[in-house]
Order: structure tokens, then C-alpha cells, then sequence
């Protein structure tokens, strides 16, 4: 049998190389073993070796054969020796195989990286993320991170200390770094923080892998529930917030680190972020798989906060085809209303604020009448004193809205105390031809409240149905009270008067015309008033 002189290698179905046995075998104890395998055969000539999964692919592989091929020398660097290690790992190239081993050299220049600058080790932990699997397997990943804390505790203000959990007895592993909240003291001019917070290695750290940046985390202790401090809480913000325009494939990625985000937001959020921010938070975090629990806990907190928010703050983009996330602001409205402790000049600031909202929202032609109703009445009574912001909401998704049904339209004015509507705003309702007739009425109607009890009826001269009765403000000795100077608010109150009495048969007659549509089957035709109404002057 004819000694196996060459072997081809492919590489992750990538490409394919042809090495001397023996030179290769020499310092690869894998590589030794599968070419041993492989003389037992018949056709040695026309044996393939795959190897998938390859670390750095053909790339990796050339890097190795240089080594093997120039008698186990090579000039090794900052910028290859993560690859090297880990071709060196895959392939065996240990002491077993040969004194002068690729694993070995690699190990001894890896020994110096706490000497490294922070371009570099950052530079290696990024090249890691082609071969992430091998990097983490290897342990080469926890040298770079301890590493990179190392530098970051060197440079700042915050104290990274010594951990007594770690197990390890190893030089490489022993180092166990956490946050500490007790600063150091430093100079103003060297502060690692700007005025934002926004710490020095901010930018630099959101380049990495989100596996990376968890295993950090991770070895910070500050993972998930475990996460308490204000500084990697904003760090995580700021990390999110670059990665927010990825793929959506890829967005479950960072759903551990979302929700250690949140937790560390909902520790420190009471103190440390105002309700916009708090607003801002949801926005970027909601982007990726945020767990149900903690947005339950997010919005608790930004619903207790509500009176500090503005209509800007409240306008959070929808799902669904819908303008607006008009879900959220219900839900947030809700933990406001049963939050304990509630004063009352709070719950009516919020209510103006949610008038502001209606308005914004009510040209959203998705939005459709019972989701205006639900944020309308989602608040108590007590929270407005003028219902006049809820009428010009529905004045304005009137307008968007035209083809609504008569029932729609009065099903939508529901939401309005008429009482508490002023003077000016039920003039402007009753004269409204997008508001049904029937609601105009008892807007005017709800007016006669604010009138005093001692009241008389007058007929109306052009008829003597009992329904044309209207009732004047004054008592039956009135002509005194008019001659004191009130003649002109007498005849405002008249001609309001007049117009309920003609709105009402305005009803009667569109009630009339409604029930023969019925009758006569006539589908399709929209019941409509002909008649032209009075209108205030």
C-alpha cells in the first residue's frame, strides 16, 4: 500500500487545500489521527478530509499551514493571535503533537494582553465574533473580558474589585470584577461621565457582539434580577439604542439584555429618570423581546408618573396598521387611576393632558370609535371640570371620520358631560351639523341646570302642542327684573330656548323619516334632515 504522501482538506465547504501529510501531522494531533484512519483504505488518492466549523474558515486554516510548513515558527500578533489559539485548539496542536506547538506560543503571548492597549483588546474580542463558539469554548473570551475590565477600572471612576466567588485557580481566570457604587476620587477634568452620563467606553464597547456584551455583564454580576447599578443601566440603554435599526431576525438576541436594562431602570428609575425618559426607555427597549413581566413592571412605573408626561410622550408609535400605541396610554391611565395616594389637582392635570392626547390621535383613520371611547372614559369625573376639550377631540375625529352612522356619531358624544360644558362650547355643539341632532338637544337641555329653579312656561303662539313649551328664566313678576337692565340676556336665553323646541321636532321629523325608510325597505339611503335648522345668531 502506497504511503500517503498528501491530503485534501476542505474547509466549511468553502475551499479546498492540499498539505503534505507529514508536515501537517507533525504538529496537528487531530490532523495526525484522521490521516491514520485514512491509510487503512484502498483509494488513498481520492480521500477527502472535511472539516467544518473551521475557525476563521480558509482564512484560519492558510494562517496554520504557514506555521506548519515554516518548521513551527511564526511571527505572531496582536491582531491573529485570537485566530491562531483557536485554529490551535481545533486541530490539537499541543504538546502531544510536538514541543514546538502553536497552542503553546499562542498561550505565552496571550499571558501579556493585561500590557495590551484598549484598542487592542477590543480589536480581539471583536475578531472573536466570526468564531464566537470556539473563542467562548476556549476560554479565550473570559481572559479578553477580565482584560477589558481591567482597563476600564484603571481609567475611571467606578471600582472594579476583586470577587471571592470565582472557583478558578488558574492566573487567567482568578480575576472577578463588579461594580461598586463607592467612586474614586478624581479630578473634575478626568470625570469618564458627561453631563448625559454617557461613561467614556460607551461608544466603544456598542460595537460588540450582544453575546459578548452578556457575557460582561455576566461577570460583572449585574445580570437580569441581579443588575443594580445606574451605570451599566445606562450603558445597556445606550448599547440598545445603537442596535435598534437591526434586523428583526436578530432581535431576540438581546432579549436577556433588555430585560436587565428594565430591571435596573425600574431600581433606580424613581430617582434617576424623569417620566420622558422613562418614556424613551420604552421605546428603545420595546424595539427587542422584552419579557412580559418586566414591561408589566416599566409601565407600572411610567403609569404612576403620568401627570409628569406631555402629548409628545404619549404619541408611541402602533402596531397593526394604527398611527398610534393608543393600548399603552389605556393601560398607563389605568395604573394611574388605582395608584393609592392620588390628589386630585394631579388626576385633573392628567386630564387635560389626556384631552390633548384625543385631539392628536383623532385624525388616525385606524382608530376606530370604541378606542376613542375607551381613552375618553378611562378617566373619572372628577378629573375634569370642562368637557370642553373632550368635544373639540370629537369635533376633530368627526372631520377625519365622515362616513360614520348616525348611531356612531351619538354613541361617540357619550363620553361628553354636558354640564360640564360651557356656554360657548354647547353654541358651538348645537350649531355642529357633524353633531346629531338628538346630542344638541341635550346639550342645550343640560344648560337649563345653570338657570335658577323660579322659572314660567310661555307658549308658543304659532302652536298649541304642549311640546312647544318654553320655559323662561324669571318668576311670574318678571317685567321688573327685565326693566333692571336684563332685557338683552332675556332675549339670548329666548333664542336658545326656541332652538331646543325646534330641534326637537327637528328629531321627530328625521324619527318620522327613518321609521318609512324601514318600512319601505329602502336600505342604503342614510336618513337625512331636509329641513334647513335655526342656527344662533
Amino acid at each position: 500500500m502506497p504511503q500517503l504522501s498528501y491530503l485534501q482538506i476542505h474547509i466549511n465547504d468553502q475551499q479546498a487545500f492540499f498539505v503534505n501529510e507529514t508536515i501537517i501531522s507533525a504538529y496537528s494531533g487531530r490532523l495526525k489521527k484522521i490521516s491514520k484512519q485514512l491509510k487503512g483504505r484502498t483509494e488513498i488518492e481520492n480521500s477527502v478530509i472535511e472539516l467544518n466549523d473551521f475557525p476563521g474558515g480558509p482564512n484560519g486554516f492558510e494562517q496554520v499551514s504557514r506555521f506548519c510548513y515554516s518548521n513551527g515558527k511564526v511571527a505572531i500578533t496582536v491582531s491573529d493571535v485570537s485566530l491562531l489559539y483557536c485554529c490551535a485548539f481545533f486541530l490539537g496542536m499541543t504538546e502531544k503533537a510536538s514541543p514546538n506547538n502553536l497552542l503553546r506560543q499562542t498561550e505565552k503571548f496571550l499571558e501579556g494582553m493585561f500590557y495590551w492597549s484598549w484598542n487592542d483588546i477590543l480589536m480581539n474580542l471583536r475578531s472573536c465574533e466570526s468564531f464566537l463558539s470556539h473563542a467562548d469554548s476556549y476560554g479565550l473570551i473570559q481572559k479578553l473580558i477580565f482584560a477589558l475590565l481591567a482597563k476600564i477600572a484603571q481609567s475611571s471612576d467606578m471600582n472594579f474589585i476583586t470577587s471571592s466567588s470565582s472557583s478558578s485557580s488558574s492566573p487567567e481566570t482568578s480575576y472577578g470584577f463588579r461594580f461598586s457604587s463607592t467612586p474614586k476620587a478624581t479630578p473634575e477634568s478626568t470625570s469618564p461621565c458627561n453631563k448625559s452620563g454617557k461613561a467614556w467606553w460607551f461608544d466603544d464597547l456598542a460595537i460588540l457582539n450582544p453575546k459578548i456584551i452578556e457575557k460582561i455583564i455576566r461577570n460583572l454580576g449585574a445580570y437580569g434580577n441581579q443588575n443594580n447599578s445606574l451605570t451599566l443601566t445606562r450603558f445597556l440603554l445606550h448599547y440598545l439604542k445603537s442596535r435598534s435599526q437591526g434586523s428583526p431576525n436578530s432581535k431576540s438576541e438581546y432579549s436577556g439584555l433588555a430585560d436587565t436594562t428594565v430591571h435596573g431602570v425600574i431600581l433606580v428609575g424613581k430617582t434617576n429618570f424623569s417620566c420622558r425618559k422613562l418614556f424613551w426607555v420604552l421605546r428603545v427597549v420595546s424595539a427587542f423581546s422584552l419579557s412580559k413581566d418586566y414591561r408589566v413592571g416599566l409601565e407600572r412605573l411610567i403609569g404612576e408618573n403620568l401627570d409628569e408626561a406631555t402629548v409628545d410622550d404619549l404619541l408611541v408609535s402602533g402596531h397593526k396598521n394604527r398611527v398610534y400605541d393608543v393600548n399603552l396610554v389605556i393601560r398607563l391611565i389605568r395604573v394611574f387611576v388605582k395608584g393609592e395616594g392620588v390628589f386630585l389637582q394631579k388626576m385633573k392635570k392628567l386630564g387635560r393632558l389626556i384631552d390633548k392626547y384625543l385631539r392628536e390621535i383623532s385624525p388616525d383613520q385606524n382608530l376606530n370609535v370604541s378606542k376613542f371611547l375607551a381613552v375618553a372614559e378611562s378617566l373619572p369625573d372628577s378629573a375634569r371640570d370642562c368637557f370642553d376639550g373632550v368635544y373639540r377631540a370629537i369635533d376633530m375625529y368627526l372631520q377625519s371620520h365622515p362616513p360614520l352612522s348616525f348611531e356612531e356619531r351619538s354613541r361617540l358624544c357619550r363620553c361628553l358631560d354636558y354640564k360640564k360644558l360651557t356656554f360657548e362650547a354647547s353654541k358651538d355643539l348645537a350649531k355642529n351639523p357633524r353633531i346629531p341632532p338628538n346630542i344638541a338637544v341635550q346639550a342645550l337641555m343640560s344648560q337649563q341646570s345653570k338657570v335658577p329653579q323660579n322659572e314660567f312656561v310661555y307658549q308658543s303662539p304659532s302652536s298649541g302642542n304642549c311640546s312647544d313649551l318654553i320655559l323662561f328664566n324669571g318668576s311670574i313678576d318678571s317685567e321688573k327684573s327685565f326693566s333692571d337692565g336684563s332685557e338683552d340676556m332675556k332675549l339670548k336665553v329666548e333664542k336658545m330656548q326656541w332652538r331646543v323646541v325646534e330641534l326637537e321636532k327637528a328629531c321627530r321629523e328625521m324619527k318620522g323619516q327613518m321609521s318609512r325608510l324601514v318600512r319601505h325597505n329602502s336600505t342604503g339611503i342614510t336618513p337625512c334632515y331636509n329641513g334647513t335648522l335655526p342656527r344662533f345668531c
